[in-house]
């Protein structure tokens, strides 16, 4: 059949992928000059399937009061007179009591260690390289009362079959010794050695190539404006995409079924057809620096847990990444937050890096108020949605393609994810809210 795919980020890409391997006719449309241009470009770049713990949980609350007057803080809520970021705050309060905090942690490491074996194989029969390293993930504590609550999470994820074991500080210098420059204020760690870290850009970008060489096309500079609908209720369906081309002319686009990862512009297209994604964009930022000195950089990806950054090693750059500001769909770089983001990493590792010339970049991270994402069909039978990943589309970006292709050929994916569309009593135990019509 033909698919369209909207959006050619990681999760749009990887769609792609999976969709013309299994023998469809696959379009991709993007409104930017190439894939990977938005979220996809300069973000962490963890798989971090043992440390995905959400953003709501019950320890949210009362650190968001104390950051709302930190213009630095890693979770910045500026209230906006705007009736969506309500709705998400006050679903994202829901969502922090124990009970959903665990619920949600199940969905997300179900849907992140299948796609991590996803990724793996596809790194193994397209061999792009992308500055993979396999050394783990580091997440390491600098207050005791932050060590001490880690210690249930990292249970849970030992129970949910995730290697996740507590380390003290000595042995967090041990397994990263890029951390001696600041032992004395170590209080311990978590070490997850099956989790891996790369450039999801360069990954995306190799797979985008793969994609074509089997006959993927990609449009760009194209701006999809309308999804065309037709019928009502179980027989409702996508008849086209009306878009403007990079030429400014209006078109309109056809296929069998659709694919919505656009992201966070999902929700506004989304909602013009009565359905209301739960989405809201969390703008995260990055910097890039030069490793001066690679013994003193680090090599293990590590998560700075007190700062709410995550750290990987990409070849001759050092890449740091983190904090979320749900403040719409604004772009700007925020000067405070960047240079908080360097002053932290010069902390770290004084001199593994050049400080004076980093590189920042900010992108607006799809977030869910659970960050569960919407993986699944709509309720037009032939709109899918792999949509609303949060800070974890790298994590979950090539297990979520991988299922999004086997759900339009009908096929339930073999992981215990409850699917967008999915109704009670099927295999899996929870439930994602189906979107609501508008």
């Amino acid at each position: 059949m033909k698919v369209i795919v909207l959006g050619a980020g990681i999760i749009g890409t990887a769609s792609a992928w999976f969709l013309q391997k299994a023998g469809h006719e696959v379009t991709v449309i993007d409104r930017q000059p190439g894939v990977a241009q938005e979220t996809s470009f300069a973000n962490g770049c963890q798989i971090s399937v043992s440390h995905a713990e959400p953003w709501a949980n019950p320890g949210a609350p009362l650190k968001l009061l104390r950051w709302l007057s930190q213009d630095d803080a890693p979770l910045l809520f500026r209230p906006r007179a705007e009736w969506l970021q309500w709705r998400w705050g006050l679903q994202f309060l829901r969502e922090c009591t124990p009970a959903r905090a665990a619920h949600n942690i199940r969905q997300i490491v179900s849907i992140a260690e299948y796609s991590r074996q996803t990724l793996q194989a596809l790194r193994a029969e397209t061999g792009i390289d992308y500055d993979c390293e396999t050394r783990g993930i580091l997440h390491f504590y600098t207050d005791e009362t932050e060590f001490s609550q880690s210690l249930a999470a990292a249970q849970l994820m030992r129970d949910l079959g995730c290697p996740r074991r507590s380390v003290d500080a000595d042995e967090a210098v041990r397994i990263e010794p890029a951390l001696s420059s600041i032992r004395s204020k170590l209080v311990g760690a978590d070490f997850t050695p099956t989790d891996e870290s790369g450039d999801v850009y360069k990954f995306t970008t190799g797979l985008a190539h793969a994609c074509e060489q089997l006959g993927t096309r990609f449009i760009f500079k194209t701006i999809v404006t309308r999804l065309l609908t037709e019928g009502s209720g179980a027989s409702s369906r996508i008849t086209g995409v009306e878009v403007i081309d990079e030429h400014g002319r209006h078109q309109q686009m056809h296929a069998d079924s659709y694919v919505l990862a656009m992201g966070s512009f999902s929700q506004p297209l989304a909602k013009r057809i009565g359905i209301d994604l739960m989405i809201y964009p969390g703008k995260g930022y990055s910097a890039t620096y030069a490793v001066k000195e690679p013994t003193l950089a680090p090599m293990v990806s590590l998560t700075d847990d007190g700062h709410k950054l995550v750290i990987s090693r990409l070849g001759d750059r050092l890449r740091v990444a983190g904090t979320a500001e749900i403040n719409g769909y604004s772009r700007a770089l925020n000067e405070v937050r960047c240079e908080a983001i360097t002053r932290r990493t010069q902390e770290l590792f004084p001199h593994a890096c050049d400080y004076e010339n980093p590189v920042y970049w900010s992108g607006l991270r799809p977030m869910t108020p659970s960050n569960v994402p919407y993986i699944g069909r709509s309720r037009y039978n032939n709109l899918f949605l792999n949509t609303g990943h949060g800070t974890l589309g790298w994590t979950m970006g090539c297990g979520s393609g991988r299922a999004i292709a086997d759900l339009v050929a009908g096929r339930r994916p073999d992981l215990d994810f409850r699917f967008t569309g999915e109704v009670s009593g099927n295999a899996a135990p929870t439930l994602i809210s189906l979107p609501a019509r508008g």
